[in-house]
């Protein structure tokens, strides 16, 4: 258990991840802020007066501001405005880059040795945004997007298959959009490699749904986006660093040479554990997933050049 976790944003997202952090009891605090006066307040108190029930002692605060934020030793960025059906993730670019920036510098005055962990869209920019305002080493900025990724892939695996999804295990890399990267060489069901237990056409249609998975949701609930599978992912990376778990997650980490790339946030394995990214793995890929992965980082980068800090 740590001191403070905050999550920045009260919405669906962000909601439904401090709720997850309390009942995991991952900080002695849990400090919910968002702009919307009365909101963060609100869900914060009424979390709290779930706690006797769900018998969790961490206790839940909603502000507008960051003094209560002080001190964090994770901040959880979830702020930005939502998709809507035919809104891609780089269709929220500008806006959100602007909120990202302006939460990150008040995170660099009030936690300059926190930790953040950023799930707003689209991720890997919103993840340079971040590293770049507050000047934190990469070590302490990590994105949620692997993670997510590879959970609807490997529900969807788990699901074609009738089998359970603790035994799927998968990896997911690349950009958090159209072009992330099933790693399908290294997918394996209690070992076996999925190659063997389901034909390559059925397969393909699960990777293309993966990329997709996003959309697929945004498209059923018309006015919002994801946020269960979103914020368990948060609440999992978060849970590997203050148990110093040692998790191998997928997660937008950045780069310094790893797999040929320089300079971008991009889906890797990573080593997760008390102080934040200690490692990232690199692992061999076959060349059309290294092909794939060179279009995803490819596909990050152009919109990178598009933010002005």
């Amino acid at each position: 258990m740590v001191n403070k976790i905050t999550v920045v944003g009260a919405g669906n997202v962000g909601a439904t991840t401090a709720q997850r952090v309390a009942e995991k009891q991952l900080a002695r605090t849990v400090v919910m802020v968002d702009v919307a006066e009365g909101i963060p307040q609100g869900k914060g108190l009424d979390q709290w007066e779930s706690a006797p029930i769900e018998g969790f002692d961490t206790r839940v605060i909603g502000t507008n501001g960051y003094e209560e934020t002080a001190g964090s030793d994770i901040v959880i960025i979830t702020a930005g405005i939502a998709r809507k059906p035919g809104m891609s993730r780089d269709d929220l670019l500008n806006t959100n880059a602007g909120i990202v920036k302006q939460v990150s510098e008040q995170i660099k005055k009030t936690s300059p040795n926190a930790i953040l962990i950023i799930v707003s869209n689209p991720l890997d920019v919103m993840c340079y945004v971040a590293k770049e305002v507050t000047g934190f080493p990469r070590e302490r900025v990590l994105g949620m997007a692997g993670v997510l990724d590879t959970a609807r892939y490997r529900s969807f695996i788990a699901e074609a298959l009738d089998v359970s999804v603790r035994d799927i295990q998968a990896m997911v890399l690349g950009g958090h959009g159209d072009t992330m990267v099933p790693l399908i060489s290294y997918t394996t069901v209690s070992g076996i490699p999925v190659t063997q237990l389901m034909d390559r056409s059925t397969l393909d249609a699960i990777v293309d749904r993966t990329r997709n998975g996003g959309a697929e949701i945004v498209k059923h609930l018309k006015t919002g986006s994801a946020y269960y599978a979103p914020s368990a992912g948060a609440v999992q990376m978060a849970e590997a660093i203050v148990r110093d778990e040692k998790r191998i997650l997928p997660c937008a980490a950045w780069l310094n040479g790893e797999y040929g790339e320089k300079g971008i946030f991009l889906g890797v394995p990573c080593k997760v554990g008390r102080r934040g990214l200690e490692q990232v793995l690199e692992v061999e890929l076959t060349a059309e997933e290294r092909a794939a992965l060179a279009k995803s980082a490819e596909a990050v980068r152009e919109p990178m050049k598009a933010v002005k800090l």
